[in-house]
């Protein structure tokens, strides 16, 4: 079991659940650092074998390696299915960042013909799907391994600093053209967190945002505001007289249009680890309605880190007017709440109303945008036709 203090979490104790006697329930994976990538990606099988090639799209995984040694799996479907898609050139990269405790898996949990990375390399689009630190296919370093106390001490201000410009880089080498960037929950806030410190912009194109997590003061989720006695998921949804196929609603607000059995294939795949650290630092930004750097709660510690004795703040509003913008939010999302949303919209209330689209769907919640049933006809579809208006 790794240290209590870098321990990985379950989706159902997410954000907030500060206290520091949480455990592991979530059995760490043998390899260690010094393994090598290819038994990494062997062991598994993969995902391009289980859920690409599988459905009919060619794949490829990639390796990024970070600034501070961590070692990133990134998958590729280069080509859609159809005869004119496989023939195209210099097709527009786009890079998708799921969110916390998730992984790349979480974008293909729909069928093909209804899922996000299917459905823009069937139109033209060479798409990239990234694995996050700690989490299955990205658990290798290059001095640590999982169970070091050291591997785990992070949170989104090294995803920030260190992941998502190496993934940018790699994919803007590998390619030679400006990436389409498309975050849910997350990893918008990574985006967003990046642009704001000047970041990214000389290989970005545009930028989608889905469920957009920049202010969590108003965050509603029984979850994210009350530790709840016994509610485990791994441990609750393994006694035969509970009935987890709600699971979702307490964290993520009322999901309108998922099926069970969509319930089902996620937690086959999902929670995925992430550092205390990490959660830690989420629970800041609900306590105080603030978007800063990590706290040390400790003026010397944070003197050491920054140079200052408070955390140094990231400015939404320093985000460029003209970059193109697609932001879409649910009604009944309770953690990207419809007031923080508002928030980060009035952070961007000059930015030149003909290179932002702004779309509210009432009726979905948190994980409707990865897995209701209607996700392709109310998001990905405004999504992709936004991209292809882009030159």
């Amino acid at each position: 079991m790794k240290p209590l203090n870098t321990i990985s979490l379950n989706y159902t104790i997410l954000l907030i659940f500060c206290a520091p006697n949480l455990f592991c329930l979530k059995a760490p994976a043998n390899g260690t650092g010094e393994a090598t990538l290819a038994a990494q990606s062997s062991d598994r099988g993969g995902t391009c074998k289980s859920l690409v090639e599988s459905n009919g799209y060619d794949c490829e995984e990639h390796w990024v390696i970070t600034k501070d040694g961590y070692v990133l799996n990134v998958l590729r479907i280069p080509l859609g299915r159809f005869v004119g898609c496989r023939k195209a050139r210099n097709r527009p990269p786009v890079l998708l960042q799921h969110g916390m405790l998730l992984d790349a898996r979480s974008w293909m949990l729909l069928p093909p013909k209804r899922s996000l990375p299917f459905n823009l390399a069937d139109n033209g689009y060479d798409v990239w799907l990234v694995n996050s630190r700690g989490t299955e296919y990205s658990e290798g370093h290059t001095s640590l391994n999982n169970y070091d106390p050291a591997y785990w001490n992070w949170s989104w201000d090294e995803l920030v600093a260190y992941d998502i410009p190496a993934t940018f880089q790699y994919v803007y080498n590998q390619t030679g053209q400006k990436l389409h960037f498309v975050g849910h929950s997350q990893g918008t806030l990574m985006v967003m967190a990046a642009m704001s410190r000047d970041q990214l912009l000389n290989m970005l194109r545009s930028a989608a945002l889905l469920c957009p997590i920049a202010y969590l003061r108003h965050t509603t989720s029984l979850l994210a505001r009350f530790i709840t006695d016994n509610f485990i998921a791994e441990i609750i949804c393994r006694i035969p007289s509970v009935d987890c196929s709600n699971m979702f609603t307490p964290y993520t607000g009322q999901n309108c249009c998922i099926k069970r059995s969509k319930t089902e294939i996620f937690l086959d795949h999902q929670p995925q680890p992430t550092a205390m650290k990490n959660v830690i630092h989420m629970c800041q930004m609900v306590r105080r309605g603030t978007l800063t750097m990590y706290d040390y709660n400790d003026c010397d510690e944070n003197i050491k880190h920054y140079g200052q004795p408070t955390p140094p703040a990231y400015n939404m509003t320093c985000i460029p007017n003209d970059l193109p913008i697609f932001l879409s939010y649910g009604g009944a999302d309770a953690l990207s709440d419809v007031n923080d949303v508002k928030l980060l919209l009035d952070c961007l209330k000059h930015h030149d109303p003909g290179k932002i689209v702004v779309q509210c769907i009432e009726s979905y919640a948190h994980a409707d945008y990865l897995m209701a049933e209607k996700a392709k006809e109310d998001v990905y579809d405004p999504l992709i036709a936004f991209l292809n208006k882009l030159p």
